[in-house]
């Protein structure tokens, strides 16, 4: 989550001596202000040219022109996934090693399978809603494919998202009841962002299902997840950080070639939905 920083501000030395020169008869010899700095915001490059055709657009205008962006795509295999995953969510203090989502655990990249204690690859919009499995494409998206501790991702299953429950065991700050999963709020917003993603990416013009979210807990099969309003929430509550908007650049530049836009603009939840 962000954290509040307080800033307290001093004057600068040049301001400090154009005060003085007023007092002293002197303003003319003040040093001039400085010029505003010309340099481009980090994300303009992008609104020039990979969102071009988004920028400016709400609505329904604004989904149809980000699914027709990163609809353009390479696809990888699911045993792909699996090295995939290790440079997506490489531990930045450790690079043998990968971030868990769920349980913010930095484990052995090598350490991945099906046994109780390594990591395997959460479908975070679960496969069985839309029935895509792990199918190319959805079934192996990684824009929505994280590391996950093998127990947890089976306590979270096919679970809708929504606030409240039990504590999940081996996962502090994660909740879960019989229809729904709480992640840590640490990933909230990215969980959200995941969803949103896969709910823009695939509109049902590639053979697969036109997946949607909504305000619902009890999607079962249905090509939909929830709750709509709480995933909302926790995208504003939690923005983008470091962690989140490098794994978008590495999709981005080696693997993919196309980006989660809701990790770029954190305002077109809203525009949207």
């Amino acid at each position: 989550m962000s954290r509040r920083h307080h800033l307290h501000p001093r004057r600068s030395l040049p301001a400090a001596l154009a005060v003085l020169a007023v007092l002293t008869g002197t303003a003319a010899a003040a040093p001039a202000p400085a010029a505003p700095s010309t340099a481009a915001a980090p994300l303009a490059p992008l609104d020039d040219t990979y969102y071009q055709d988004a920028v400016g657009k709400t609505g329904t205008a604004l989904k149809s022109a980000l699914h027709t962006i990163i609809s353009d795509q390479s696809k990888i295999t699911y045993s792909q996934v699996w090295d995939a995953l290790k440079d997506t969510d490489e531990d930045p203090a450790n690079p043998s090693n990968v971030i868990e989502l769920y349980t913010g655990r930095s484990e052995p990249k090598s350490n991945n399978g099906g046994s109780v204690g390594q990591w395997n690859r959460e479908h975070v919009w679960a496969k069985s809603h839309g029935n895509f499995g792990t199918a190319t494409g959805p079934g192996t998206d990684i824009h929505h494919l994280r590391p996950s501790d093998v127990q947890v991702n089976s306590t979270r299953g096919n679970k809708d998202f929504d606030n409240g429950g039990s504590a999940v065991s081996g996962a502090p700050g994660n909740y879960t009841d019989s229809d729904s999963f709480e992640p840590r709020d640490a990933v909230k917003g990215d969980v959200a962002r995941m969803i949103l993603y896969m709910a823009v990416r695939y509109e049902g013009d590639d053979s697969f299902a036109d997946l949607e979210p909504n305000d619902s807990v009890s999607n079962g099969s249905a090509p939909n997840i929830g709750r709509l309003s709480v995933l909302k929430t926790w995208s504003e509550q939690d923005p983008p950080d470091s962690f989140e908007k490098r794994r978008n650049d590495v999709i981005f530049d080696q693997y993919q070639h196309n980006r989660n836009p809701f990790i770029d603009h954190p305002e077109w939840v809203e525009a949207i939905w």
